[in-house]
C-alpha cells in the first residue's frame, strides 16, 4: 500500500545541480562521540525499602577491580523525604527571605538576579543551604558498617577532589544532587562545596533517551518557545525571545493546542524546546499531587498528556522525538514526588528527548529569564555542553551575583547534549 514518506531538505550543497558541494572531511561524516564519564553512582532500591550504591568510573575506578560498593544502612521513604525537605528550605530560606524588620511584605532575594548589593546576606544564607547539603549526602552515605564506611571514605575523596568530574548519578530516587554538599569546612567554604559547584551532573534513572540514527547537521537551530503571554515581559524574557528568533528557526505556541497537535505528528523536528511557563503541582486525591504546566489557557499539561499523544504514532520506527527541553517553570527539574511516580522530565526522557532541565524549586520569575538567556545563548552556538552550560552558570552566578539559584536547576539525562550545526 503507498504511504507518504517524511522528507527533510536541510540542505542544498549543489544549488539546485549548479555547482560541486563541499567535500566532507571525516569528522563532519558523523556526530562526535561523547567522552567516557568519569563517574557513574549507581544508587538501587534492592527490594523494599533498602538501598544499594556502586561506583563505576575507568578514571576513579583501577581496572580489574570490583566496583565499590554498599547497602545502605538508611531507607528509601526517609531520603526521599529529606530531599523534600531541603527543596522547601531552600525556598523558604532563599526564594521567600523576608526582612523582618522592614515590615513590608518583600522578598528581597527574588527581585533580581544579581544580589551583590546583599552580598553578606546572600553569602551567609548559602552557608546554611550548605551545611543543610552536607547533611543530606551525610545520611545517605551514613552507618557504621565496614563497607559503608570504606564506601563513604572512597566516594567522598573523589567528589572533594581538585578536578572537576562528568557525574551520572543513575539513581532509583530522583534527588536534587546538585545541591547537594561536602563539608564546606573542607571545601573551599560553602559556595565550593556543592556538587553542582564542583562538577558536571546529570541525573538517569528509568529509560534512557531512545537511540536515533544521527540525521545530520544544520545550519540553524530549529526551537520552539511554547509561553504564557502574561510572562512575555517578565525580567530578560523579551531578550530570550529576540534570542532565539535571531540565532534560530522559532516556533511560538502561546496555547495547549498548537503543542500538542505537533507533539502528534511523527516527525517532531526541533532542536530545542524552551517553556516559559507556570508549574505547579495539582491533587490528584492520592497522597502524591501531580506536577502540570500551563500555557496561556487554562488546560493542564502533564506527562501523561505529552505520552497519549505520542503514543498514538502508528509507524513509531518512522517516528522523530529528539529535542533538548529547557522547563523554565516551577519544580519542573523536581522528576518525582515519590519513588514510583514519573514526572513531566521523566515522560519526556521516555519520548525521547536528549535531555530536560529545569528547576527543583518555585524559582523568582526574574532570576528563570536571566538563567535562561545565559544558557541559550552559549547552547544555540553549538560549542558547549549542556553539561558545561549548566557547571559554568553555577560558578557564574556564585562568583559575579552571589546568588545560588542556578544550583537548583537539575539536568536529568542530557551532560552531553549539544547542537549539531555545521555552520
Amino acid at each position: 500500500m503507498p504511504q507518504d514518506l517524511t522528507v527533510d531538505i536541510r540542505h542544498n550543497p549543489s544549488l539546485d545541480y549548479r555547482a560541486l558541494p563541499r567535500q566532507r572531511t571525516s569528522a563532519e561524516r558523523g556526530p562526535a562521540r561523547r567522552k567516557p564519564l568519569d563517574l557513574v553512582v549507581v544508587l538501587r532500591r534492592n527490594g523494599g525499602d533498602d538501598l544499594e550504591i556502586l561506583v563505576m568510573g575507568q578514571n576513579v575506578v583501577p581496572p580489574r577491580t570490583r566496583a565499590p560498593r554498599a547497602s545502605l544502612s538508611v531507607s528509601a521513604t526517609t531520603v526521599t523525604q529529606k530531599a523534600a525537605r531541603l527543596r522547601s528550605i531552600w525556598r523558604d530560606r532563599v526564594v521567600y527571605h523576608q526582612d523582618a524588620t522592614s515590615g513590608e511584605d518583600e522578598f528581597p532575594l527574588a527581585e533580581t538576579a544579581n544580589l551583590s548589593e546583599l552580598a553578606s546576606l546572600a553569602d551567609e544564607l548559602t552557608g546554611e543551604l550548605a551545611e543543610e547539603g552536607a547533611y543530606l549526602l551525610d545520611l545517605l552515605l551514613g552507618g557504621e558498617s565496614h563497607d559503608i564506611r570504606s564506601f563513604r571514605a572512597f566516594l567522598l575523596d573523589i567528589l572533594g577532589g581538585e578536578r572537576s568530574l562528568r557525574i551520572t548519578f543513575d539513581s532509583d530516587l530522583h534527588l536534587p544532587w546538585p545541591m547537594l554538599s561536602l563539608d564546606p569546612a573542607e571545601h573551599d567554604g560553602p559556595w565550593g562545596s556543592f556538587l553542582g559547584y564542583r562538577h558536571q551532573i546529570e541525573q538517569t534513572g528509568g529509560p534512557w533517551p531512545t537511540h536515533d540514527a544521527w540525521w545530520g547537521s544544520r545550519a540553524q537551530a530549529a526551537t520552539s518557545l511554547n509561553t504564557d503571554t502574561t510572562l512575555e515581559d517578565v525580567g530578560r524574557a523579551p531578550e530570550v525571545r529576540k534570542l532565539l528568533e535571531e540565532r534560530s528557526r522559532l516556533t511560538v505556541r502561546t496555547e495547549s493546542g498548537p503543542l500538542l497537535d505537533a507533539l502528534s505528528m511523527p516527525v517532531f523536528d526541533e532542536d530545542l524546546m524552551y517553556f516559559w511557563c507556570h508549574g505547579h503541582f495539582v491533587d490528584n486525591g492520592s497522597p502524591h499531587p501531580h506536577l502540570v504546566v500551563r500555557l496561556s489557557d487554562d488546560k493542564h499539561i502533564d506527562g501523561d498528556t505529552m505520552t497519549l499523544k505520542r503514543r498514538r504514532i502508528k509507524s513509531p520506527a518512522r517516528a522523530r522525538f529528539k529535542p533538548f527541553v529547557l522547563l523554565n517553570a516551577c519544580h519542573t527539574g523536581q522528576a518525582a514526588a515519590s519513588p514510583q511516580l514519573e514526572h513531566l522530565g521523566q515522560a519526556l526522557i521516555n519520548l525521547g528527548a536528549d535531555g530536560v532541565l529545569g528547576p527543583q524549586i518555585e524559582i523568582p520569575q526574574v532570576f528563570a529569564t536571566e538563567y535562561a538567556y545565559e544558557f541559550l545563548d552559549l547552547y544555540l552556538s553549538g560549542e558547549h555542553t549542556a553539561g558545561e552550560i549548566s557547571r559554568r552558570l553555577v560558578r557564574r552566578f556564585a562568583e559575579e551575583f552571589h546568588n545560588p539559584l542556578a544550583l537548583t536547576y537539575s539536568l536529568h539525562c542530557g551532560i552531553d547534549s549539544r547542537l549539531a550545526l555545521s555552520s
